[in-house]
């Protein structure tokens, strides 16, 4: 295919002046998005918000110009980390990305909110390409690769939304336990006791790995090794905890499905390559992906990173795959803001049940995605200052063990540093739940789409209607309906789970359980002949034979009136021979006018005289309308959920 032109100037975003290097932590591995030029013609680096699963197949790329890139990649001397249809993940140092793009990559240390450990704001090491305008864009223009590549994209930080704390079961703060009050929270208990419980659902989790927790393993969770991003290590380890601890939301709300966890962290616990990562578990082929992390993004444009990222998500949802981000807490999330996720916010459940939005959450209306507002609904989420609200598994001594232990709540769990249980929450928290009532959907409707799963939850929250989200993000109020506080409302895993049934039955035509056959016009009948004697049984369907005897005079008799339509037949029961019959005195009978065929006759009735179940007939068939009805009836609890 010919050469797409290369990715045109944007608008140039305002950037920290480089200081020196003194007081960076310059990456010795830096990660990229090599992207080979797209079918669609239009480079991926250009698409900015519109990149959805609808369109992201223009963004792919032709399987030969793919490997003529990553030959040429591999030349020029980086690590090939992994090759998707629309981007080829690679790493190398400062040197190889300087020979190849002949560029002078320059490092910035920009503004960040970071949502754990209490410090929201801060700032972090970005690599950049002075030539372009668009953040973290190299050019290949004039380079080897400029007949195979549209762009070089630099990875960016990212962070983890939760707010960290240590946990100590005797302490006496208001906190939720695992796995019962989150289920309960959630509502998911009834449908765990009608039998839906998230068996034989995949569920991927990106996040800083999974430590094999006592917890875990004497519950008998079904959890496959961790698959490990491109630039990590140590399977068996998770240093920094977050993924470890918010994994059990998961099982709270789907005891029975099978966890894939997929790690992006580095040895210190820092979120490393993560559309990469997101790759891998895409290549798992899960039923559901949660991720609890993201950077904050208020105005556009999208990084290179980030339309790298953007299309990834794109892809995965394309193909089915169901897709849960974090909101943020406090933040302005990317790629929770993404239209094609669902966006997990914030609710506060009291001691005494009442709802509220969670003050630690965020809560906003995108200006990268017009028309996207944020979240789509909530999970369960503390408040500030640090969302010490559930109590979770660690491994003993990890980051966020030895970090956050001590203190007094709020501001401290209390506990010690080293005890391998943390009570931290944020959106962190309310993706997995999410992701676990997913889950539950999934299994009681195998054939609903990403976008499908998505509107049941949306309708079958619970609505919320006190409360303000994060300041950070203009401190929305909840109020009656959707809003920007809390979206939907709180999860209500039962009334989605009674939804997807509903849908589910209503896909198929319903079919009778028994086969009904035409019925055959009945023939007229024909002239009745005289009985002279005594009746013997009646043979059923054969003709009747005359009775043979003494026969008395026949006198005339009225004329017999035309027999009506006859009625559907009640199955005969075995005739007891009749006696004689006394001599009568008949006249001649004229025969009975032809029958007209029976039509649209009634049940056939047993012996009993009773109608025996049977299917519905294909009028009583769920319309789209009544489907609909039945929903908002689940959803205002006017239906019986027991039932």
């Amino acid at each position: 295919m010919p050469p797409k032109r290369a990715a045109k100037s944007t608008p140039k975003t305002k950037r920290a002046a480089a200081p020196s290097r003194a007081g960076m932590t310059i990456p010795k591995r830096i990660y990229a998005h090599a992207s080979p030029h797209s079918v669609g013609g239009v480079s991926i680096f250009e698409a900015q918000g519109q990149i959805r699963a609808s369109t992201v197949s223009n963004f792919f790329s032709e399987a030969e110009l793919i490997n003529r890139s990553v030959g040429l990649l591999r030349e020029a001397g980086f690590e090939i980390l992994q090759i998707s249809p629309w981007s080829i993940n690679i790493a190398g140092d400062e040197g190889t990305y300087r020979r190849a793009f002949n560029t002078k990559l320059k490092y910035e240390e920009r503004p960040v909110i970071k949502s754990f450990a209490g410090k929201q704001q801060d700032t972090a090491t970005f690599v950049e390409a002075p030539e372009t305008d668009l953040p973290g864009l190299i050019s290949v223009k004039g380079t080897a690769f400029e007949q195979v590549l549209e762009g070089v994209g630099l990875e960016i930080p990212r962070y983890v939304y939760a707010g960290e704390s240590m946990y100590a079961p005797t302490k006496a703060y208001w906190h939720l336990t695992m796995p019962g009050d989150v289920s309960l929270g959630t509502n998911a208990d009834k449908a765990h006791r009608s039998g839906i419980t998230g068996k034989g659902i995949k569920v991927a989790m990106v996040d800083t790995g999974h430590y094999k927790h006592p917890y875990f393993v004497g519950r008998g969770y079904n959890i496959s090794p961790v698959t490990l991003g491109p630039g990590t290590a140590n399977p068996l380890d998770d240093e920094f905890g977050h993924g470890t601890g918010e994994s059990a939301n998961i099982f709270a709300v789907a005891p029975d499905c099978t966890l894939f966890p997929v790690k992006c962290a580095d040895a210190s616990g820092n979120l490393v390559n993560t559309t990469a990562a997101f790759n891998a578990a895409v290549g798992l082929a899960p039923d559901i992906i949660t991720c609890s992390w993201g950077s904050s993004i208020q105005n556009g444009p999208l990084s290179a990173a980030d339309q790298a990222m953007a299309a990834a998500i794109s892809a995965a949802v394309a193909a089915g795959i169901i897709v849960v981000f974090s909101a943020g807490n406090g933040s302005f999330g990317f790629p929770g803001q993404h239209p094609d996720v669902i966006s997990a916010g914030g609710t506060f459940m009291g001691p005494d049940g009442s709802l509220t939005a969670s003050n630690f959450a965020s809560g906003f209306a995108s200006n990268v995605f017009p028309g996207r507002n944020v979240p789509d609904l909530c999970g369960l989420v503390g408040q500030q200052p640090l969302a010490i609200y559930i109590m979770l598994p660690l491994r003993a001594g990890d980051t966020m063990d030895n970090s956050f232990g001590g203190g007094t709540f709020p501001n401290g769990d209390e506990t010690a540093k080293n005890d391998g249980w943390g009570a931290f929450s944020g959106t962190s928290a309310a993706a997995p739940q999410l992701a676990g009532t997913c889950a539950l959907i999934k299994q009681a409707c195998a054939k609903l789409t990403p976008p499908e799963v998505k509107d049941i939850l949306i309708k079958s929250a619970i609505d919320v209607t006190t409360g303000n989200c994060s300041a950070s993000t203009g401190g929305f109020a909840a109020g009656p309906g959707s809003d920007l506080a809390t979206g939907a409302g709180l999860v209500d895993a039962q009334k989605a789970v009674l939804m997807a049934k509903l849908r589910c039955i209503s896909i198929s035509p319903i079919i009778p359980i028994l086969p009904i056959s035409p019925v055959s016009p009945v023939v007229p009948v024909t002239p009745v002949v005289p009985i002279v004697g005594p009746v013997q049984p009646v043979q059923p369907i054969s003709p009747v034979v005359p009775i043979v005897g003494p026969v008395q005079p026949i006198q005339p008799v009225s004329p017999v009136k035309p027999i009506v339509p006859v009625q559907p037949v009640v199955p005969v029961q075995p005739v007891v021979p009749i006696k004689p019959v006394s001599p009568v005195s008949p006249a001649p009978i004229q025969p009975p006018k032809p029958i007209a065929p029976v039509i649209n006759p009634a049940p056939i009735l047993p012996a009993s005289g009773q109608p025996e179940p049977s299917a519905p007939a294909s009028s009583a068939q769920l319309t789209a309308e009544d489907v609909a009805a039945l929903e908002d009836m689940i959803a205002k609890g006017d239906i019986d959920l027991k039932s």
